[in-house]
């Protein structure tokens, strides 16, 4: 993969944005190769959870403006999309953290917007910036950073394009959590094993597909799904095997596959 590594180990993907030298500043490769790493970790069973971090000191500067003049030309309307990456992070079925141990500005920051979890670095600089570039916001971020941080927040952080250090932007409620850089991988890698070996993945992806739709959806709607879904679950092999697992103080051996016992979303009546 062109400007990304990929490296599975005991359930937990990581990929690494891998421009060091750069501060990994997005390129058409490196969205190609993320979109292809995230296909993998929805489809294969054998990953659990997914970290995105950046190699070296920033987790993604933005968009790649080396040919300064060039970066925002006109692009074919027939095959431009401003998603960045086709598979967005929240539609992965494993549960994806952002890594973020330095810098995200721009592109960067609103790729981490796209994950389910964001532990950021309290030395780096955060902002949606491209209504200074003369563009704006892209890959979902109108539709992912309200859903975190509420309209009136989104807005002012949308609409400035201002950049903020890490306690500015944990306080609009951005980050699930504000480490030093040095502790941001560590402290992910943590949380991505705990739940790799502890939850079960098919609980685990029905929970975080509802989760991002619920802001959607009337509070009957959600009642609906969640039965329906419960209905997949129960009396199946890990709904036996997780109770059984605790009551014999045992680490669960789960069997539901996301791939191959998905089920049809229940939809309203």
């Amino acid at each position: 993969m062109e400007d990304l590594r990929f490296e599975l180990e005991d359930g937990v993907a990581v990929l690494t944005l891998d421009r060091p030298d750069q501060l990994n500043t997005f390129t058409p490769a490196m969205g190609r190769s993320l979109e292809q790493a995230y296909q993998r970790c929805d489809e294969d069973d054998t990953v659990r959870v997914v970290v995105l971090t950046g190699a070296g000191r920033a987790f993604c500067a933005g968009a790649d403006m080396s040919e300064a003049a060039a970066t925002f030309e006109k692009q074919d309307t027939t095959h431009f999309s401003a998603a960045a990456v086709a598979m967005p992070a929240f539609r992965v079925r494993k549960p994806v953290i952002a890594a973020v141990n330095g810098h995200a500005i721009g592109l960067g920051l609103t790729l981490a917007l796209q994950c389910d979890l964001r532990f950021l670095a309290l030395e780096g600089k955060y902002g949606v910036v491209q209504v200074r570039r003369g563009v704006m916001p892209d890959a979902y971020c109108h539709w992912t950073l309200p859903r975190l941080v509420g309209l009136s927040r989104a807005a002012e952080i949308l609409l400035s394009g201002r950049t903020y250090t890490g306690p500015e932007i944990a306080a609009l409620g951005v980050a699930s959590r504000l480490l030093p850089a040095a502790e941001v991988l560590p402290t992910a890698l943590a949380w991505a094993r705990d739940v790799a070996a502890n939850a079960a993945p098919l609980s685990v992806a029905l929970t975080k597909r509802l989760l991002w739709e619920s802001p959607d959806l009337t509070a009957e709607q959600v009642e609906h799904r969640e039965t329906g879904l419960h209905h997949v679950l129960m009396g199946a092999a890990d709904a036996i095997e997780g109770p059984v697992a605790w009551m014999q103080k045992r680490a669960p051996r789960w069997r539901g596959s996301v791939r191959h016992d998905w089920p049809e979303w229940p939809g309203d009546d």
